[in-house]
Formats: structure tokens, sequence, C-alpha cells
């Protein structure tokens, strides 16, 4: 899964930890969503969204491999 959480921190100038804070998990989470090692929750994605206020689909996008 596509994700443009660095960009979405990086416009609201927030680091991996101020994120990880708004949303109740750790750094550590918040930089294995941001290379793709690890997929969220829909409520965690949600959270995100909102922390940034916009929508999921503009922070997260299915690749192909991702219908396989």
């Amino acid at each position: 899964m596509k994700n443009s959480i660095k960009v979405e921190r990086a416009k609201h100038n927030l680091t991996q930890t101020e994120l990880a804070d708004k949303v109740n998990v750790s750094r550590q989470t918040i930089h294995s969503i941001e290379v793709g090692k690890f997929v969220p929750s829909t409520a965690l994605a949600l959270k995100m969204a909102c922390v940034f206020q916009t929508t999921v689909e503009a922070v997260f996008s299915l690749e192909e491999r991702d219908w396989v």
C-alpha cells in the first residue's frame, strides 16, 4: 500500500514522534507505515487522516500488487 504520510507530516510540520503521539502509537509504528513495512488498521488510517485534515484516500492508495 502506497502512502503519503511523510509528505503530509511535512505539510503539517510534524515529526514522526509528534504524529505518533497524536494517534497513540509508537514512533516506530509511524516509521514502519511510512516505509511500507506495516499496513495500518482502518482506525489508525482514519486517525491519521483526521490529524492531516484530509481523507484516508488522500493519504493511502492501493498499488497493483495489493490486488493480488
